[in-house]
């Protein structure tokens, strides 16, 4: 699943392509993919809306309307957006198209199936994308060594899968937890209740430094954007731990280790995260 470096990814490549233009048509071909409201009036109610701008939101992506309605996006597994000429071949699998005044058009494709799309009216409460559930930013400012303590200090669940809450720290998933947890090596399996004041501080410095990273590497073009069909910003050849069981540690050389947490895959160093840690 895309996590927040790579939907930061998109909107940088798309917002700046997307602004201004207007949505002559929209065609949805998979009615399920619309999640509110229904297609039809969906389609009805964007018809002819001028493009003002996107934002990220945790894994979320909003397309604003000049007339302050937007569009909410969720890519969950396999989801892809796609700006291309009109007359380009059609992945397989587009769910959607908007056809734009530009004469290209977004296409949304989905191999799962899974992604959906919300469209909230200006003055309309938005009780459908689950958008407002969110906890912080990573990015934000919000996030502070208290903050993280304050939500998770007295849990006896993983620190791994705490940092899966998306109410409490929105954006990070299975890829980039593993990645901030070796940075701050700190054992994915550790209960978050017994991590010492020393490793809160360096967990809230890592988190937003190990994304604005990755979102760095991730950079990519407009032109190698489309030439990858939406797909090359996923493959960074920069992660250090993720996917790379039983190969060195790029620290100290120890074969990393693999082991199921919570039921998702993690994976660490047992030297430089699995020591244990003398209380303060």
């Amino acid at each position: 699943m895309p996590e927040l470096p790579e939907i930061e990814t998109i909107k940088r490549v798309l917002e700046p392509q997307l602004q201004g233009l207007a949505m002559e048509e929209i065609i949805v071909r998979r009615p399920e993919v619309t999640a509110h409201p229904q297609a039809e009036e969906f389609c009805r109610l964007l018809k002819g809306q001028i493009i003002s701008h996107m934002e990220r939101r945790g894994k979320f992506l909003l397309i604003w309307m000049d007339s302050r309605d937007r569009i909410i996006l969720h890519l969950r597994m396999t989801g892809c957006l796609m700006l291309a000429p009109a007359g380009f071949p059609e992945e397989k699998h587009t769910h959607i198209v908007f056809r734009l005044s530009s004469g290209r058009e977004l296409r949304f494709s989905d191999t799962r199936r899974f992604g959906r799309f919300w469209l909230i009216g200006k003055d309309e409460e938005d009780t459908y994308s689950g958008i407002g559930k969110l906890g912080a930013e990573p990015l934000g400012g919000e996030l502070t060594a208290a903050y993280l303590k304050l939500h998770w200090g007295k849990r006896r669940k993983t620190v791994k899968e705490c940092l899966l809450e998306q109410t409490v720290l929105a954006g990070i998933g299975n890829i980039y937890s593993d990645e901030i947890l070796f940075t701050a090596g700190i054992y994915p399996a550790r209960p978050a209740g017994s991590l010492t004041q020393r490793e809160w501080e360096r967990l809230a410095a890592v988190i937003p430094e190990r994304l604005s990273y990755f979102i760095e590497k991730n950079r990519i073009s407009p032109e190698e954007y489309f030439a990858s069909k939406g797909q090359e910003y996923r493959n960074t050849p920069f992660l250090n731990v993720y996917g790379h069981q039983g190969k060195p540690c790029p620290k100290c050389g120890e074969a990393l280790c693999r082991r199921r947490i919570g039921g998702r895959s993690s994976v660490y160093c047992p030297a430089c995260q699995g020591k244990p840690v003398s209380p303060d």
